[in-house]
């Protein structure tokens, strides 16, 4: 598997629905994980909101998404992070290395309840990254 880069956006309560949109206009495979499901929040409010979204087009593209746990800050111009993601660990890693370089860690690089290693980081432009090392099978 390479290397992906793709658009991750965040919502405010409402990715289900938003992705559900995005699937009549583009086709495809959407899969989606609630927080519930994904052991990423005991909040009961948070429970069934979606963790994680993901709706690949028939033509490639690749789009995911997931609402905002509540003790990250949601600001509607400023929801879309970039997201990069495969098996690569070494690859991975140095592109981690280099993007965390004055920029700020917000989730270091670590296991993931779901098995993979993930991180997120804001870099020294403000771009927001998450990077996802998919353990190799």
């Amino acid at each position: 598997m390479t290397t992906k880069l793709n658009p991750y956006i965040n919502f405010n309560g409402n990715a289900k629905e938003a992705m559900e949109f995005y699937k009549e206009v583009f086709g495809g495979e959407l899969t989606m994980s609630t927080f519930k499901e994904g052991a990423g929040s005991t909040d009961e409010v948070e429970m069934n909101q979606i963790m994680h979204a993901q709706l690949t087009a028939p033509n490639g593209m690749l789009l995911m998404a997931s609402d905002t746990a509540k003790h990250f800050n949601y600001s509607p111009g400023t929801n879309i992070s970039m997201s990069l993601s495969g098996e690569d660990e070494a690859e991975l890693k140095g592109y981690w290395e280099k993007l965390s370089v004055l920029g700020k860690i917000t989730q270091p690089l670590v296991a993931a309840p779901w098995g993979d290693l993930f991180g997120m980081l804001t870099d020294k432009f403000g771009i927001q990254w998450l990077v996802n090392i998919t353990k190799a099978k």
